[in-house]
C-alpha cells in the first residue's frame, strides 16, 4: 500500500521505517516552514501550500490508500477532503477532538471517563471565577498547541492569577484545571484495526523533567488488577465509541490506584518508544498494521523495558558501546530541550532496569545542569 503521513517529524520517520519492513511505500505532507530532515529519503514530500484542493493533494501524494498523521495539529478540513478519496485514520473527527483540550475533556466526561476538574476560559473575569471555584494551585493551559510545558501556567496565589488575567486578551483560548494530587503519571498505548481488532500495551510509568518526558518504564510497578482493569476499560471505551483506527495514546494520573485521563494523543507517542526494542510489535508497526487492516502483533514484553529521551544531548561512543543500549537518532540538529533521539534499554528485573536508567540519566544530565 501507499500511505501518506501528515507531518515530517521523528514520528513520521519511525512510522515509515516500520512500514517499509512490511512492504509499504510512503509520502509526506509538509506544513509551511516545516523541516523535512527526519523523513529525507523515505518518500516524496509534498508541500501542503502547493495544493489548496484535496483532490490535487491526493494526486500529488501518489493516490495513497490511506492517510494518517504523526501529530494532532493538522487541518481537519484538509483531512475531511482527503477522506473523500481514501481512508483517513484516525478519523478527522477524532483528531478534531484531541487537538483541543476543551473538546477533549468534554468528550471524555461525556463517556463517563474521569479527568481533572476544569473550566474553559473566555476572558480575564472568567479566569478569576474559574480559579475561585477550583482553588489553588490551578493549572492554565492553551487549548491548542501546548506541549512539553509550553503555553502552560501554574497559578499558586492571587498575584500570579492577577498577572495572567491581565494578559488574557493576548492569549489563545485556555482551559483551567484544578489540582490533582496524583502519585505518578502513567500512559497506555492502544491500537484498533479497521476490522475492530484491538491491542493494548502494558501501562508505562513516566517521569518528566522541566515539563518534558524524560523516562518511561514498562511495565509500571505495583499495578493492581483493579487499576489495570480501569485502564483497559478507558482504552476500549474510547476505541469502540469513536470507531477509532490506529494507535491512541492515553496519558493518565494514578491517584492511589484510581485513574484520571490527563491527555490523549491520536497517534504514536513518546512514551511508547520502548516498544521498538523490547521483543514486541512496536507501536509504529501496530499503527501501520491497524490502518492497513492487518491483525495487531504482540504487545507484551518478556523483559523489563525502559526509554530515555535525548533532550538537546548527543550520547558519546562509550555510552552507546553498552550491550543493553539501543539508540534511535532523529537526524535533527541539537539544541537545548529539543527531542533529538532516544535510548532504549532492557533488563531481566526491575531493579536492574531502574539502575541503568539512573546511570544513563547521570551520564547525560549531570545534577544541577538544566536541559
Amino acid at each position: 500500500m501507499r500511505i501518506a503521513i501528515a507531518g515530517c517529524g521523528q514520528l513520521a520517520r519511525m512510522l515509515a521505517l516500520a512500514g517499509w519492513e512490511m512492504g509499504h511505500h510512503f509520502s509526506f505532507i509538509a506544513d509551511p516552514d516545516e523541516s523535512t530532515d527526519c523523513v529525507a529519503g523515505l518518500g516524496p514530500v509534498v508541500a501542503r501550500d502547493d495544493y489548496h484542493e484535496p483532490p490535487a493533494l491526493f494526486e500529488a501524494l501518489g493516490r495513497p490508500n490511506v492517510v494518517t498523521v504523526e501529530k494532532e495539529h493538522v487541518s481537519v478540513a484538509l483531512l475531511e477532503g482527503l477522506a473523500d478519496h481514501c481512508l483517513v485514520a484516525p478519523s478527522p473527527e477524532a483528531i478534531r477532538i484531541c487537538q483541543h483540550r476543551g473538546r477533549e475533556k468534554t468528550a471524555l466526561q461525556n463517556l463517563g471517563i474521569n479527568t481533572a476538574p476544569f473550566q474553559l476560559l473566555e476572558d480575564g473575569p472568567s479566569l478569576l471565577t474559574a480559579v475561585e471555584a477550583l482553588g489553588y494551585p490551578a493549572f492554565v493551559k492553551s487549548c491548542e498547541q501546548g506541549y512539553d510545558g509550553q503555553n502552560q501556567w501554574l497559578l499558586r496565589d492571587p498575584d500570579s492569577l492577577a498577572a495572567l488575567a491581565a494578559q488574557m486578551e493576548s492569549l489563545p483560548p485556555l482551559v483551567v484545571e484544578g489540582a490533582v494530587h496524583f502519585d505518578r503519571e502513567l500512559s497506555m498505548i492502544a491500537a484498533r484495526s479497521v476490522s475492530g481488532e484491538t491491542a493494548l500495551y502494558p501501562l508505562a510509568e513516566n517521569r518528566h523533567r522541566e515539563g518534558i518526558l524524560l523516562t518511561s518504564e514498562v511495565p509500571a510497578a505495583n499495578i493492581s488488577d483493579e487499576t489495570q482493569a480501569q485502564a483497559n476499560h478507558i482504552a476500549r471505551t474510547l476505541l469502540e465509541q469513536w470507531s477509532y483506527v490506529g494507535v491512541l495514546s492515553i496519558e493518565l494520573f494514578d491517584e492511589g490506584g484510581a485513574l484520571r485521563v490527563n491527555e490523549l494523543a491520536p497517534r504514536v507517542h513518546n512514551s511508547g518508544h520502548w516498544s521498538q526494542d523490547a521483543g514486541v510489535t512496536s507501536q509504529f508497526s501496530n499503527h501501520i498494521r491497524a490502518i492497513t487492516d492487518t491483525r495487531p502483533g504482540n504487545t507484551q514484553p518478556a523483559l523489563y523495558a525502559g526509554m530515555m529521551n535525548l533532550l538537546g544531548r548527543e550520547p558519546d561512543a562509550a555510552l552507546l558501546g553498552a550491550a543493553d543500549v539501543n539508540l534511535h537518532w532523529y537526524t535533527k540538529s541539537v539544541r537545548s530541550r529539543r527531542k533529538v533521539g532516544h535510548i532504549n534499554v532492557q533488563a531481566k528485573d526491575r531493579a536492574r532496569l531502574q539502575q541503568r536508567l539512573a546511570e544513563l540519566e547521570a551520564a547525560l544530565y549531570p545534577e544541577g545542569e538544566p536541559l
